[in-house]
């Protein structure tokens, strides 16, 4: 199969979707890759790699794009839609539920798409997601951190505090991938935590690691009304696979918050948390809504771009070369790719994405069938 591996254009991106072990593994079994010059620089991995690997440079973006098979991390962005066609198979982060033009653009041109964060195993895990919220739950502590200095507009608070003086009080909306690693950097910088779940078993699994060093609390309204009240930092961290976020802090409960408290905002990906959220970028990563700094970048590993395409490619790369062996019928095959499944051929194929934008969707195994 031809594979095709563009450098990607969104705003401080410098991720890779393959690593050269990856291109590697893929041209020991025949294929061959297209990497667009450069495409892997950002994360210190150069052409020279990848020729040595076996694959061929190429000098512009629709060279890549031609391939039978893409190979990205994030999202198309409208002047890459050019790119999409019918025999295309596109396998990178989608985020669909928050994005209705690229949606369009994907059923409007046939492509099919098949969706990082919904690949979905057996046991309810998401294989794919999971490096890149381990890199962005940290990543969350420190940026809050950060912005919690006066100088980034926040209230002046050190995060651990010292000797005789309050550490800051951080709250995490989610116990899962996001809200575990969050809360394992704030705990180690020595904040005052409490993390909220939905789950019961997910708050005794992490009162048990933790043995009284964060407190869990069950989340509701009232709940997360009272602890935003006291917040110096909250993170937010729920995840509903491939839909859209809930909103667990109105525009409203802003104003009962702390002037220069900090908001880090993880799941802006699909369309976030806060209802203040909107998607920011490296290049600006904040903004202030009642006095509260909204941080919400919509690509937060991409700042360490190097950890994360390695993480990345830890997960990815076998079903990389799956798709690579087998085509679409790696996806009739394996549960886990058809849940991976967003568009085909200009249907729709992922409930969750139907649900936000009110669209009509067929089960994937039936779209596969039928056209």
């Amino acid at each position: 199969m031809l594979i095709g591996l563009p450098k990607e254009i969104k705003d401080n991106e410098y991720r890779v979707g393959l690593t050269p072990g990856s291109v590697q593994a893929l041209t020991r079994r025949g294929h061959r890759v297209l990497v667009q010059s450069g495409a892997g620089e950002g994360s210190s991995l150069f052409d020279e790699e990848y020729q040595a690997a076996g694959a061929q440079i190429v000098p512009h973006a629709e060279d890549a794009w031609a391939a039978d098979l893409v190979i990205k991390v994030k999202e198309p962005i409208a002047s890459e839609y050019q790119y999409l066609r019918q025999d295309l198979l596109l396998f990178t982060y989608l985020h669909l539920a928050s994005d209705k033009p690229l949606t369009e653009a994907l059923l409007a041109s046939g492509t099919t798409g098949i969706a990082y964060e919904t690949v979905q195993t057996p046991d309810g895990s998401l294989p794919l997601l999971i490096p890149m919220s381990e890199v962005a739950g940290r990543m969350a502590t420190q940026a809050g951190a950060t912005h919690l200095q006066k100088s980034h507009g926040g209230r002046g608070v050190l995060l651990g505090g010292v000797p005789g003086v309050a550490p800051a009080n951080v709250v995490i909306l989610g116990g899962g991938i996001v809200g575990t690693n969050a809360a394992r950097v704030a705990v180690g910088l020595g904040a005052q935590v409490t993390v909220l779940d939905i789950s019961h078993a997910r708050l005794k699994y992490l009162d048990d690691i933790y043995r009284g060093q964060l407190q869990t609390r069950i989340s509701d309204e009232a709940t997360i009304e009272e602890l935003i009240q006291t917040a110096d930092l909250v993170i937010g961290g729920i995840l509903i696979p491939g839909g859209r976020a809930p909103w667990l802090i109105t525009r409203n409960m802003l104003t009962t918050m702390r002037k220069g408290s900090v908001i880090v905002d993880v799941a802006v990906d699909q369309g976030g948390c806060v209802e203040t959220t909107r998607p920011t970028t490296h290049s600006n990563p904040t903004f202030e809504v009642n006095g509260v700094v909204h941080y919400c970048v919509a690509n937060m590993p991409g700042a360490v771009p190097r950890t994360s395409t390695f993480a990345l490619n830890n997960q990815t790369a076998g079903y990389a070369l799956r798709l690579a062996n087998e085509g679409l019928d790696a996806v009739r095959n394996d549960p886990a790719l058809q849940h991976g499944l967003n568009t085909y051929r200009g249907t729709l194929t992922y409930a969750a994405v139907a649900a936000a934008f009110n669209l009509k969707h067929t089960d994937p195994a039936q779209a596969l069938n039928d056209l």
